[in-house]
């Protein structure tokens, strides 16, 4: 299987290749092969990070999130191992749909994926997968501006905590809005 068939864009950028060379390499290893031979992704964004780093966000269907979810951190691990200098992350390939107005002649009613807050919340959650959100909290500036509080669950923190700064960027870049992710102290 070649590495363009991975891919479900029509001009493929160089490192969008790259990243589907890496899946049909995996793909050789007998313990992988069922479970990566279905997925394909649409496109990679290479967004920089802090301290030099960078993330790729490998933006997946919607409807086969949950056959990436089965494999995904063995995938996220080998991926970054064969791209040592960024972290890696699957998000879905999410529409906002907009507000309808008071003129619009839609015959039917928004769905709440689709909303701004839904896709947001979405795109929160596919961030920081293999932990789970187990609050938020949104604090207030002086100058209007808001920070959001994220509090992840402390038993998978070692597959993520080396990644929150880069999780706080990749957000704000795709969504625009300020985010703090903690993981709180067990006791």
């Amino acid at each position: 299987m070649s590495a363009a068939t991975k891919i479900l864009s029509d001009k493929p950028s160089e490192l969008e290749l790259q990243v589907a060379q890496a899946f049909v390499d995996l793909e050789s290893q007998a313990d992988l092969k069922a479970d990566l031979r279905a997925l394909q992704f649409k496109s990679i964004k290479e967004i920089d990070v802090s301290g030099g780093k960078k993330a790729l966000a490998v933006f997946v269907p919607v409807p086969s999130v949950a056959s990436y979810r089965k494999v995904q951190t063995r995938l996220i691990r080998e991926l970054e191992k064969k791209f040592p200098d960024r972290h890696v992350v699957f998000l879905a390939e999410r529409r906002i749909l907009p507000k309808p107005s008071r003129t619009a002649r839609q015959q039917q009613k928004r769905p709440r994926s689709r909303t701004l807050t839904a896709v947001h919340d979405a795109i929160l959650e596919d961030l920081v997968f293999p932990t789970e959100i187990v609050g938020k909290r949104v604090r207030y500036l002086v100058g209007g501006n808001k920070i959001q509080k994220v509090l992840l669950d402390s038993k998978d923190s070692t597959a993520v905590d080396y990644k929150l700064e880069s999780f706080q960027q990749l957000y704000n870049k795709l969504t625009g809005k300020q985010v703090v992710f903690e993981i709180p102290e067990s006791y």
